[in-house]
């Protein structure tokens, strides 16, 4: 049988998908002059599609926009709880207060903005903005917005709807209560507004009838303990950066030692782990805002991650005046390019997987994206994994300013970082495991006092480096705080009724909380017509799904995607999640008078008497 990588897929193939993919070298080279000659004469097409772009959004704004809610809803038609201040939670409290249901937000940091609060400075959108439309009343001044502007339109938002004086901040949710009012698989639910009660934390906010899960999938930064990694390192402070603080050298650990009679062994210890620890500055990318200037000037600095973090770390690093980067590469993420029409037709595939045609935008991104860097192409489909957006960063692998690494990090040393290399890319050529910028590693540790190398170690590579940075991501925040019961086996996030709901109590929505992968965006009209849906629920029994119902859409998705590379939940495209939204309708007549409302937010204002009236008395008609 043909060797397997962990991905699971056949090595064989891989090889033969890369070289089919990899265009010529004077193909390459055309493009490149091409692209140059192209982006000089767009400079004023450019101009004037800025132009209608604004135009474009005040006409979406006058459409779509919802009207702000007065200081206080008089009949409220349901109570919901948001947990979570970044956007997809302001957005989604905005959207059910403008509809006349009332909420609280609760936010654990002293201010909205969720991660985008985090993100450093120069951290900017992928996604054109015009994908990037989490509110209706958003106006972006910039195609590719970054960290301020963005954090701006979402206080905006959270201002104009009458959220400041609604919202919990400083707040973390530890604890949700569920009382059932009802089994969800009844039938007959027109007497109740949901099938449970939810109370947070102590319950001082009083019952609620839903809850929307805003958390997101990134949490706190993710610190991968590599060995010979400094053992002291405040890793909950953003403000500095970190630098190596060695156990012996401490004073706490200086007096534990006295104390306990510093015996000759633990010191010969101490010193073997100081000796070989990592001496220079390790940063987490989120930190990037806090380093001093002469942290990176003129520097060699190492980004551990290939993600949109590390992309973001090494544009960042060398803007600082670095004297060049290397890239150590795990797994390969697709680079696309920052083209709205590309990234929409990308997101449009319907399938959410591999398909027989979709070496065809492979190879279109390794001949107009990849020129010159062909070796850079990804090993694995594009349908797969979440690609990073970004027109900058492979310029500077052709530059000769970012050495790109294929290999897995085994340990840092005193000056660098050991990294077990597949392949290293310089200037756009495979150079190789022992040539470029990169020394043969030397037996440390273990091996040198073995008097030999280990046979593991044979494709090990040293690479010295000034700085290290941890391009390592976000953790994926925890549910805990939730009802185990709301995801029983093999219905955990992301295997959820329409990717969001919980399949025990669609009164769970966990909007942006349950994915994995996706080819789209976070950020747009989904967040309010998931949201509408949760209110369509609220109001009208007679569209709500059994626990049975939405146990039976998850099952025939896995059905349908059987085989999918990235899963059948765990990966989806834009397109895909349209095509669910719309087969909801579609499949159910007795929501076909709630769309326009669905849709596009129409038809439902607060304190509409017969809505009221519908609610309170749980008629089965509006």
């Amino acid at each position: 049988m043909p060797e397997t990588d962990e991905e699971g897929t056949c090595s064989a193939w891989q090889a033969n998908y890369h070289a089919a993919v990899k265009p010529s070298p004077v193909i390459a080279a055309f493009v490149a002059r091409f692209k140059s000659v192209l982006d000089y004469l767009m400079l004023p097409v450019y101009f004037l599609l800025h132009t209608l772009y604004v135009f474009v959004q005040g006409i979406l704004i006058k459409i779509f926009k919802p009207l702000p809610p007065s200081e206080r809803i008089n009949r409220p038609y349901a109570r919901i709880a948001v947990i979570g201040g970044g956007l997809t939670g302001v957005s989604s409290a905005a959207h059910a207060v403008s509809h006349g249901f009332e909420v609280v937000l609760y936010e654990a940091a002293d201010r909205v903005g969720g991660i985008w609060a985090r993100e450093n400075e120069t951290s900017g959108l992928q996604f054109n903005s015009l994908l990037y439309r989490f509110h209706p009343a958003v106006c972006w001044k910039r195609a590719f917005p970054q960290r301020d502007e963005i954090l701006g339109e979402i206080e905006k938002v959270w201002k104009e709807y009458k959220l400041e004086e609604r919202s919990r901040l400083n707040t973390p949710v530890r604890q949700v209560r569920r009382v059932k009012r009802v089994s969800p698989d009844d039938e007959c639910q027109a007497h109740i507004r949901s099938p449970s009660q939810w109370y947070i934390n102590a319950g001082e906010d009083g019952p609620f009838d839903a809850l929307i899960v805003a958390i997101g999938t990134s949490g706190e930064p993710m610190w991968v303990g590599f060995e010979e990694t400094p053992t002291k390192v405040d890793r909950h402070r953003s403000d500095v950066p970190f630098r190596a603080v060695y156990a012996s050298s401490s004073p706490k650990s200086k007096r534990a030692g006295k104390k306990n009679g510093g015996s000759a062994q633990k010191a010969g210890s101490v010193q073997k782990h100081e000796q070989w620890t990592y001496q220079g500055p390790i940063l987490h990318s989120s930190q990037l805002d806090h380093t001093t200037p002469e942290t990176l000037h003129e520097k060699t600095v190492a980004v551990i991650g290939s993600g949109a973090s590390g992309v973001q770390a090494v544009e960042t690093a060398l803007s600082r005046g670095a004297d060049r980067c290397i890239m150590m590469a795990g797994k390969d993420k697709w680079i696309i390019p920052k083209n709205v029409i590309f990234d929409v037709c990308l997101s449009a595939q319907p399938f959410g997987r591999e398909m027989p045609f979709s070496v065809m935008w492979e190879r279109f991104l390794a001949l107009w994206q990849y020129h010159g860097v062909e070796d850079l192409v990804p090993r694995r489909g594009i349908f797969v994994s979440t690609p990073v957006v970004n027109d900058d960063f492979l310029n500077h692998v052709r530059a000769g300013n970012c050495t790109y690494v294929r290999g897995d990090v085994v340990r840092l040393t005193t000056d660098g970082v050991i990294v077990d290399v597949r392949e290293s890319i310089e200037s756009g050529s495979s150079s190789g495991i022992r040539k470029g910028v990169h020394e043969g590693m030397h037996p440390t540790g273990s091996d040198s006092e073995k008097g030999g190398t280990s046979p593991e170690a044979q494709g090990r590579v040293e690479f010295k480096a000034d700085v290290v940075i941890l391009a390592t991501g976000y953790k994926h925040p925890s549910l805990s705080f939730l009802p185990q019961e709301l995801f029983p086996k093999d219905y955990e996030r992301p295997s959820l009724y329409l990717q969001n709901f919980s399949t025990e109590d669609w009164s769970v929505l966990l909007t942006n909380s349950a994915y994995l992968n996706a080819i789209g965006t976070v950020g747009h009209f989904h967040i309010g017509i998931y949201t509408r849906i949760l209110l369509t629920f609220l109001l009208d029994p007679a569209t709500r799904p059994t626990a049975k119902d939405m146990k039976l859409w998850v099952d025939a998705v896995r059905f349908i995607k059987r085989g999918a590379q990235g899963g059948a939940l765990g990966f989806f495209t834009y397109m895909e999640l349209l095509m669910w939204i719309l087969t909801f309708h579609v499949l159910r007549p007795d929501r076909w008078h709630w769309m326009f409302f669905i849709l596009f937010g129409w038809d439902v204002c607060p304190d509409d008497g017969r809505l009221v009236s519908f609610v309170d008395k749980g008629k089965q008609k509006v």
